[in-house]
């Protein structure tokens, strides 16, 4: 098999399984207990938290430790919009790009919803990327929060995050940035992007499911979204999970290593894949943009066909990916990202999304091409 999907998920990495295991067996203390166990847990967890600071270019209590990209997207958006609504009531605005992830479209939503604030969807270009035009159409005096993905999980497209969040500080606007596909593949200093909060996932990293964390720099206002013991300095209470904040810092600390040399080694390989496939099959339409993408993702629209079908024929053909984001999976309806680009819904029922984690090899990848154009081959000559 080969597996093409990591944007949706990676296998843990032997590292930060070890890195953990102690404190799922004998280190087992609530690092707010004050007791030599509780002591050495809090010491654990001080230092998992630097150790991510430094790979997210911040100071380490700006560091929350949550369950995932999810929790944490929910956190910066509603967290940073109520706070700063609560201090200034004419702060009922958030902004959103037009291709931002669940976690963030509904948090936005909810806040529409249930608190009142207006909702500001900032457009893209065809490529997916939101101009400085567009995000400064989208400011306004009463805009509480902005957020624009670092890099979309469903075409890979990046985004000019550090010029919109100079554009958004001027206009006294904090800006957050969902990074979870970015990590391990882009730099992550939340200072030099300009951004006032930052969120990342684990399991994109070869760190467990069920882990990530949210920078919040500087004086942002937070309000939290879990209330209790105060913990994660009141912005995220319950007990810290000790082992899930050293397998994220670990996790983080290995995709720091040589980022640069592993993104290029990737990104071509990306690009003789992407070259192949769309030599190989007629009429196949690479989505997202051409250059300015991540390294590990290729994605594609092939008319005439069912996405959900070309997924199923090359897995028959033992290659494994998705047809845009797995936290849509099951969805009848085009993607919205898609859409937002610019193409025709039934279009977009065609997609099929590509992704690599560091490992994959050109041998691999020439394999999944010719699986592709016998895929789509095979698909399009029984019309499904």
């Amino acid at each position: 098999m080969i597996f093409l999907d990591a944007a949706a998920t990676t296998p843990v990495r032997r590292e930060v399984l070890a890195a953990m295991w102690p404190h799922l067996s004998g280190e087992f203390g609530n690092p707010s207990s004050h007791h030599s166990l509780g002591e050495a847990a809090a010491a654990a967890l001080a230092d998992a938290r630097a150790a991510a600071a430094r790979v997210l270019g911040c100071r380490p209590g700006e560091v929350v430790f949550t369950s995932g990209g999810t929790e944490a997207d929910n956190l910066a958006v509603k967290g940073i919009a109520l706070a700063r609504r609560a201090a200034d009531p004419r702060l009922d605005r958030v902004a959103i790009s037009a291709v931002e992830h669940p976690a963030v479209t509904e948090s936005a939503r909810y806040l529409e919803r249930v608190h009142g604030f207006a909702v500001d969807v900032i457009p893209v270009d065809r490529h997916g990327q939101v101009t400085e035009d567009a995000i400064a159409a989208a400011l306004r005096p009463e805009t509480a929060v902005v957020s624009v993905m670092y890099a979309n999980n469903e075409v890979g497209t990046v985004q000019p995050v550090a010029r919109l969040a100079g554009l958004a500080a001027a206009a006294g606007v904090p800006l957050h940035t969902d990074a979870v596909q970015a990590a391990g593949w882009l730099p992550l200093d939340a200072k030099a992007l300009g951004v006032a909060a930052l969120s990342v996932s684990g399991h994109k990293l070869g760190a467990p499911k069920g882990c990530g964390a949210l920078v919040v720099r500087g004086r942002t206002r937070l309000e939290p979204l879990v209330h209790g013991g105060g913990q994660e300095r009141g912005r995220r209470s319950g007990t810290g999970n000790v082992a899930a904040a050293v397998a994220l810092a670990t996790a983080l600390t290995l995709a720091a290593q040589d980022q640069a040399g592993r993104a290029a080694r990737v990104a071509a390989l990306r690009d003789g894949f992407i070259a192949a496939v769309l030599e190989g099959v007629p009429g196949a339409v690479l989505t997202g943009h051409p250059a300015e993408r991540l390294p590990s993702v290729a994605s594609f629209c092939f008319p005439g066909t069912s996405g959900e079908s070309v997924l199923l024929e090359l897995e028959r053909r033992g290659v494994v990916c998705s047809s845009g984001s797995a936290c849509a999976a099951g969805s009848d309806e085009p993607s919205p990202v898609l859409v937002a680009l610019g193409i025709p819904a039934a279009v977009a029922q065609t997609a099929v999304r590509f992704s690599f984690d560091a490992a994959i090899t050109a041998a691999e990848l020439d394999q999944a091409a010719a699986a592709v154009r016998g895929a789509v081959g095979s698909v399009r000559s029984l019309g499904a």
